[in-house]
């Protein structure tokens, strides 16, 4: 027996410590954390977040495509210093000629000097210009581009409604978390009290020793929940500063909440969410999959336009000029025999496109479950409240009668530890869902392209 009583009041030393432990690292991180409100989190989440700042140079990067593309449509020049050594015939003739090295010696030695002539070395800086006047190509790939912008800038924006979701339901994390560490720091006083009821009989003769034992497992199973309750704020803290792409935990700041928006019709967002970002970003990919069509098809129609070049002919160093010369010109360039290359890309973009519908089209249908998906979670979560509501006031009301009885010598310790147990219980899962319902609400927002306004009006 006394190896037990030895047990019982070693694991109650044991909770004690843990719990003091507790307070002093939770209070030390305290002093060190910093306090953020919802909006202010969201400020810096959208500066500091990984996958932001991830999207926020593709996106600029997709940007300069528009350069790219834009760039096959003005004029193009171009310097280029070449060297030949050859003693080609014809060749090393028109090689004279343009160094204008060419003397009557050269003819003097015909036919010989002709078809067996010594070699010779040239130096050829060529400043060349060229202008494309019609390019298909060129220019519906300057409107994909630019449609393609537009996606991935719209992707973006759908990114930080994400970020700002995963933010809301951090934040409430924290806000639950920090309730449930108050519910179980009031059953932790619940049950001291208990203990000190229970002592206050047995000295009155009242009591049974057993009833103190009971009442001192109670307290150190409060100590316990106190101890997990104060592990998961912690964890919670950190989520939060992690969204905000900070390494150390961040609290919350005590602000006032606007109440809830009141539930709508869910036809209300089902509009919303099928004028998301979300959806407008996937018409933009199958508006740009038929531009791609176009775009393969356009290998079919010829280019035209105009160039000019400037010659420098030198035997003897580089960037020379004993010769000049220059050329003007007008092309049209038209691909007659390409192997089927243009019709195989053209069908390729073809099937791209049907790929593209089936998306859009199965977005448009996740999008409507996922809006009565989140709305019936709404509801859900708004029956469980009132539930869990309506249990906390039975289970105060039963403990305080059961404690009445207790004091009065009508009911037994384990009947009041139940009766506590029960309140624990039932003040937990209130902010359970009151936390629930939150998220559901948030969650519902971000499937219906309502985030922002969710933002703005969720603080006063």
């Amino acid at each position: 027996m006394r190896r037990y009583i030895f047990l019982f009041f070693f694991l109650a030393f044991l909770f004690t410590g843990l719990k003091a432990y507790g307070e002093v690292s939770a209070n030390e991180m305290s002093n060190n954390e910093k306090s953020y409100t919802l909006k202010e989190a969201f400020e810096i989440a959208l500066k500091g977040n990984p996958e932001l700042r991830a999207m926020y140079m593709n996106l600029r990067a997709v940007e300069q495509d528009i350069y790219i593309q834009r760039s096959y449509l003005l004029p193009q020049l171009r310097i280029e210093e070449r060297f030949m050594r050859t003693d080609n015939p014809a060749y090393v003739f028109s090689t004279k000629i343009n160094q204008g090295n060419f003397t009557m010696t050269d003819l003097m030695g015909a036919p010989d000097t002709f078809n067996a002539p010594s070699p010779i070395n040239n130096f050829q800086t060529v400043l060349s210009f060229e202008m494309p006047l019609y390019v298909r190509k060129a220019w519906l790939g300057l409107d994909i581009s630019k449609r393609q912008y537009e996606t991935v800038n719209l992707e973006f924006e759908r990114k930080k409604e994400e970020v700002a979701f995963q933010l809301i339901k951090a934040y409430t994390g924290v806000r639950t978390a920090k309730e449930y560490v108050k519910v179980a720091r009031l059953g932790l006083e619940n049950a001291e009290e208990h203990l000190r009821i229970a002592k206050a009989r047995q000295r009155a003769g009242l009591g049974l020793s057993s009833d103190v034992l009971r009442a001192e497992v109670g307290v150190a199973e409060a100590k316990a929940r106190l101890i997990s309750a104060e592990k998961n704020l912690s964890i919670a803290k950190r989520s939060l500063g992690l969204i905000m792409g900070m390494d150390e935990p961040v609290d919350i700041k005590d602000e006032i909440m606007n109440p809830l928006p009141p539930l709508l019709d869910e036809k209300v967002y089902l509009e919303k969410a099928l004028q998301s970002k979300e959806i407008k970003a996937m018409e933009l990919r199958y508006e740009n999959a038929k531009r791609f069509i176009k775009l393969e098809r356009s290998d079919y129609i010829p280019q035209i336009g105009i160039g000019a070049s400037y010659e420098l002919d030198d035997h003897n160093r580089p960037f020379g000029s004993e010769g000049k010369s220059w050329q003007v010109m007008a092309f049209l360039r038209w691909d007659i025999l390409s192997g089927g290359k243009t019709y195989y890309s053209t069908k390729k973009a073809e099937y791209k496109l049907q790929e593209a519908g089936e998306y859009l089209e199965g977005l448009r249908k996740n999008i409507r479950f996922r809006v009565h998906e989140a709305y019936s979670s709404v509801l859900e979560a708004k029956a469980h409240l009132d539930l869990a509501l309506s249990s906390l006031q039975s289970a105060e009301e039963n403990r305080r009668l059961i404690k009445i009885r207790y004091e009065n010598n009508l009911a037994k310790i384990i009947d009041l530890l139940d009766a506590q147990t029960s309140l624990d219980n039932a003040r937990a899962l209130v902010v359970q869902k009151q936390g629930a319902l939150e998220e559901a609400i948030a969650g519902l927002m971000f499937v219906s392209n309502m985030m922002n306004e969710y933002i703005e009006g969720g603080i006063k």
